[in-house]
């Protein structure tokens, strides 16, 4: 089954808490804290993999978590790291962001990587707040949650010629005959619901991909028939095929006109899409009259520079100077490309997209009261609670230390809070006491 879109839900793994503990040792009677770090959470990743051709797997599980780091213990000792969890996904992915449409990646090398999810950074053990006055933090911070978000992903073949034009036109016969492509063939319209790929060989290790693809219809960019199914598909190609049928005897169509609507329809989805190199296939010169409407549109298209091949699908005729016309359009740039890859070490990942945690820079502070409580909101509040162990008496003494040094308490009692009430910073709650 081809899948080509599909939403997921990722979690980084949570940070693993850091230890409260003292170096006890038989002949050193005063030992200090020696509290080791907790590990950071695991990563989720995408990477590339070029033996997939679908987004199917994503259909049968849509949520995926990496695993916490673990916990720092004493002596020093620091927690593991979490692993990353890696999620093999198909040349030409293209990765977003579901709630803000930001586009993490697009995926298109094997060996591609992205970061979807960072993992949440380990909390610090007690021998971080050791200080000349406090020689015995009873404290160490809880470490971070994992990043969260749900995410699109959207597959756009990667193929070097796109095959376009009406419903019938011929595309799915034509790659049939070019390549080992057997595509489902019949005289109904939108008998490809689904784009074929197929391999066309031109010589000794040399060959380029080719996709017959849904056809189009008037309005397909607004989404009439298969609209957009097809026309995402048609963005990566590098050259566009307009295969005409010459066969049709409809009232009001002709190869020109069915020529211009297939280009409004891809100037309606994506005007740059009309720079890409443009053949025309003229298709089933076989049949009774077809070369004479072809003669009437020559001059169409020699007015605007576009090279005609009268070809027939069904015979085989014409194919031969069409794939060498492709030829020599796709494989230089395909070497070319293969060069700039081939100058990786081998074994190396590139990654795309982000390769750091986003920093998070301290937001202002708002308060709103809801169903009870304050709601207190500010990005760098919200981190020093969530590394916070509120069942700790010590942990909550220093926390209130760093409220009176930031200003909250000023900030709550201005806002409105009261001595006593309800008070909810990043998920956890407590009440309001102002220090003297």
């Amino acid at each position: 089954m081809f899948i080509d879109r599909a939403t997921i839900w990722v979690k980084g793994g949570d940070g693993g808490n850091g230890a409260a503990h003292f170096r006890r040792e038989k002949y050193i009677p005063a030992g200090g804290p020696d509290g080791g770090d907790g590990g950071r959470g695991g990563n989720v990743e995408a990477e590339v993999d070029s033996g997939l051709g679908t987004l199917l797997d994503f259909r049968y599980r849509s949520r995926y978590r990496a695993p916490d780091g673990g916990n720092g213990a004493g002596k020093g000792q620091s927690g593991r790291d979490g692993e990353d969890l890696v999620l093999r996904v198909p040349p030409g992915t293209l990765i977003r962001d579901a709630r803000t449409g930001e586009v993490l990646a697009d995926l298109v090398h094997p060996g591609q990587r992205a970061i979807l999810a960072f993992g949440g950074r380990g909390g610090r053990g007690n021998a971080h707040f050791a200080t000349p006055t406090r020689r015995a933090p009873k404290f160490a911070e809880q470490g971070e949650p994992g990043e969260e978000r749900e995410l699109e992903l959207e597959l756009k073949l990667l193929a070097d010629v796109g095959l376009v034009g009406l419903p019938n036109a011929g595309k799915s016969t034509l790659i049939a005959r070019l390549s080992a492509a057997r595509p489902k063939i019949a005289d109904y319209p939108f008998t490809t619901l689904v784009p074929n790929l197929g391999v066309v060989r031109v010589g000794e290790g040399q060959s380029f991909v080719v996709a017959d693809l849904p056809g189009l219809i008037a309005g397909a960019s607004a989404g009439a028939g298969l609209g957009l199914e097809f026309l995402r598909h048609v963005e990566r190609t590098r050259v566009l095929v307009h295969v005409l049928d010459l066969a049709t005897v409809e009232p009001g169509r002709d190869p020109v006109s069915d020529w211009q609507v297939i280009n409004r329809e891809l100037a309606a989805y994506r005007p740059e899409l009309l720079e890409r190199p443009q053949l025309v296939a003229a298709n089933k010169v076989d049949v009774t009259g077809a070369r004479e409407r072809l003669a009437a549109a020559r001059p169409f298209f020699a007015e605007r520079g576009l090279r005609v091949f009268p070809i027939s699908a069904a015979t085989g005729e014409g194919l031969e100077d069409l794939v060498g016309a492709l030829a020599a359009l796709v494989l230089p740039a395909k070497a070319a490309e293969a060069e700039a890859h081939r100058t990786r070490p081998p074994g190396t990942v590139e990654y795309v997209g982000r390769t750091e945690r986003p920093h998070r820079p301290d937001g202002p502070l708002s308060a709103i009261r809801q169903d009870g409580a304050w709601m207190v909101s500010g990005q760098g509040l919200e981190r020093l609670v969530q590394k916070t162990d509120l069942a700790n008496e010590a942990a909550v003494k220093h926390l209130q230390r760093i409220f009176r040094e930031k200003g909250l308490d000023e900030f709550l009692l201005s806002a409105g809070v009261r001595p006593g009430e309800l008070v909810r910073i990043a998920g956890k709650e407590f009440y309001f006491e102002p220090q003297e």
